[in-house]
């Protein structure tokens, strides 16, 4: 049995989904181990990459992605470890870039500021880059749902259901700004984002003004 097959066999089951594109084992095991040590709770890792130089490297950065945040894990002298990590929510703009030996994969904060890693394994590297795209798709949409909440709000709480034609009883109202003005402005917004029928924007629309 090859030296790295008994390497294998000696990892936690838990831990050897984590060694599907040739991660080194005992880095993974030690990530892993330094990782869970800062987990939120509710917070899971989903996959972690192994950076491998072409020179020797004692110390190789990993990638962890988590559920809630991406963490570049930097091995330091003496034991140390420097996390950089950042929540999905603060992220965009995945890229991926194949060279002749490896892969860098960069992120893009909200604030411009770039953070990558460099000599990744190029398998490892396109698995973090799709986990990636997942997480800034699941952002996106947590977002726009907040925002159509938010609008729903300030349009005096319209609920807008699958039932067919105008319904005053799919409309509702709840603790929302008094401004008259405002709510249809937003009730508009929500007519031309095709949230609401135009027989509900007349209906909602006839009730604001009514109030006025």
């Amino acid at each position: 049995m090859a030296e790295t097959d008994r390497s294998v066999g000696r990892v936690p089951d838990a831990l050897r989904s984590f060694l599907s594109e040739e991660q080194d084992p005992g880095i993974v095991q030690s990530v892993h181990a330094r990782v869970q040590e800062i987990l939120t709770s509710g917070e899971k890792v989903l996959y972690i990459a192994v950076q491998k130089k072409p020179v020797l490297n004692m110390a190789p950065a990993s990638v962890v992605l988590t559920n809630k945040r991406f963490i570049a894990y930097r091995p330091k002298i003496l034991g140390r470890v420097s996390f950089e990590d950042y929540p999905w929510r603060d992220l965009h703009d995945a890229r991926l870039q194949e060279n002749v030996l490896g892969a860098t994969l960069a992120m893009r904060t909200l604030s411009g500021r770039v953070v990558s890693v460099d000599h990744l394994p190029k398998a490892q590297a396109r698995r973090l880059y799709a986990l990636s795209q997942e997480m800034e798709e699941r952002v996106r949409e947590e977002r726009r749902a907040r925002e159509l909440e938010d609008k729903r709000a300030a349009a005096g709480g319209v609920v807008v259901t699958s039932t067919p034609g105008p319904s005053m009883a799919a409309m509702q109202q709840s603790n929302v700004p008094a401004d008259p003005v405002q709510r249809l402005k937003s009730l508009k917004e929500m007519l031309d984002g095709g949230l609401i029928s135009p027989a509900e924007y007349e209906a909602k629309r006839a009730e604001i003004i009514a109030k006025m």
